[in-house]
């Protein structure tokens, strides 16, 4: 199923298929000068701006993240967890006793007396977010239009394709579509920056994954460039000796480089000739800032997100050598589908999350482009309230952060849930599909379109970037204020 509306994405849709038809490099600049006359009027960055797209695979468990701590809500989380009657923990409950240092402590408390603590393990993101610089989006998931319990029951509103399912849920929240989707809303703000960059021929550098490929940064002309923690990846044959031989080493790059006539070979050519020169580029940059740099001192060991938002730091201060004014990042973690041992590996998944999310925003600190970058947590899908034993199953809406000097922090956006598994018909408890399964009451159009609009996306830009915003409204703002 494809949610993106026709009417709104005529020319996207245009220079896709030609691209798709053409196949040859020069099909490339022409399709990159519409975009230019299409998009530059309305977006034209002057300063820099990034968005940080920190991806938890597998479905992490809101519950034990951003956790119910008021004694009235922590009662009803620690029975349904299974927890002992002293809050002791117990079952998949963690002990109220334990979240004392990570209580969150908003400038506006939430109604009715409700508190929450992050988990034991993030005390980082929580002093961040009790010194304003971090916020939570509560139950936010993906939807195509605004829907209570009653109405996903009744079968009277759509639903998002594929519910509950890893891959295509990865996929809607990076794309709106279910898996198979071609582009994702990363990249369509990759492609409205490519004008405002320094080299809008140059379509790789806009959007950049440190994690392999991923459809959230790829555009209709913006391409997911991929990196590794050290840096920029080489072609082998074309920077070291083959066969310990310079001459074919040289051999080897006037091959790949020389111009072909020949349609196939021209673009192959075309692509490695990119890559090679990019990589040049990259690494020259990184060069000026080396990872023992003092900026980047704060990054902890053995961690593969530190490691990750390292390098996304080492980019970003050298963006003045790219010519960047625009970026959005790619980073992730695994292991989060945690039906069993929940309490165990979710304690150690945080800890790195919060500790490589800490040491980043205070490299940007350091590096003085705080109110420049914004770094934000996305995931499958939330997990079930209701323990399975050892664990919990997969769900639909969850709780993220949002991480930076532009963010409105020290708050909560959207409205705390019932703490509650119930699949009934009460009407007071319209946020559960059952075992505590939420149903979002935040889109993920809705968090995207914040994101988009502090990016510099403006108008109807918007629909490329969040297709089903235009569902919201009135009670679903379609701008969410937890950006400056």
């Amino acid at each position: 199923m494809h949610f993106i509306q026709p009417d709104k994405h005529s020319r996207r849709a245009f220079l896709r298929r030609a691209g798709q038809l053409a196949f040859t490099g020069a099909a490339l600049p022409t399709a990159l000068n519409l975009v230019a006359m299409g998009e530059a009027a309305a977006f034209n960055a002057t300063d820099y701006k990034a968005l940080v797209c920190v991806f938890l695979f597998g479905g992490n468990d809101y519950a034990n993240t951003v956790v119910n701590y008021d004694s009235a809500s922590y009662a009803q989380y620690n029975t349904i967890r299974g927890g002992r009657v002293d809050f002791s923990g117990g079952g998949i409950a963690i002990p109220r006793a334990d979240m004392a240092a990570t209580l969150l402590n908003p400038t506006t408390a939430l109604p009715g007396g409700v508190q929450y603590a992050l988990h034991p393990a993030m005390s980082g993101l929580a002093g961040l977010f009790n010194s304003g610089s971090a916020a939570v989006q509560l139950n936010v998931g993906p939807l195509i239009e605004p829907m209570t319990r009653t109405q996903y029951n009744n079968g009277t509103r759509r639903r998002p394709p594929k519910l509950f399912s890893h891959n295509d849920q990865q996929s809607v929240w990076q794309s709106s579509q279910a898996e198979g989707a071609r582009t994702g809303w990363g990249g369509q703000m990759g492609d409205l920056a490519l004008s405002s960059n320094a080299n809008p021929s140059n379509p790789v550098l806009s959007c950049i994954s440190v994690a392999g490929n991923t459809v959230f940064l790829s555009g209709d002309q913006a391409l997911s460039y991929q990196v590794g923690t050290g840096g920029a990846v080489k072609i082998n044959s074309l920077n070291s000796n083959v066969y310990s031989s310079a001459e074919v080493r040289a051999a080897m790059t006037t091959l790949a480089l020389q111009e072909r006539s020949q349609l196939l070979e021209k673009e192959y050519n075309l692509i490695t000739a990119r890559s090679f020169s990019t990589e040049g580029a990259v690494t020259n940059a990184l060069a000026a800032f080396p990872a023992s740099g003092t900026e980047f001192a704060g990054f902890p060991a053995q961690n593969r997100l530190a490691d990750q938002l390292k390098l996304v730091a080492r980019m970003i201060a050298a963006r003045g050598t790219l010519g960047t004014k625009r970026q959005v990042f790619f980073v992730s973690m695994g292991g989060f589908d945690l039906h069993d041992n929940l309490i165990n590996n979710q304690a150690n998944l945080m800890g790195q999350l919060s500790a490589g999310l800490t040491a980043f925003y205070e490299s940007t600190v350091a590096l003085g482009v705080a109110d420049k970058v914004t770094a934000f947590t996305a995931s499958d899908f939330g997990r079930t309230l209701q323990s399975n034993g050892d664990g919990s199953d997969h769900g639909w809406g969850s709780h993220h952060l949002m991480v930076g000097g532009a963010v409105r922090g020290k708050a909560f956006y959207g409205s705390a849930p019932p703490v509650s598994v119930t699949n009934s018909s009460d009407s007071n408890d319209q946020w559960h599909v059952g075992q505590g399964r939420l149903l979002p009451s935040t889109s993920v159009d809705q968090y995207a379109a914040t994101l988009a609009t502090w990016f510099g996306v403006q108008g109807n830009e918007m629909s490329a970037i969040a297709p089903n915003l235009g569902n919201f409204g009135g009670a679903y703002p379609t701008n969410l204020d937890f950006m400056l």
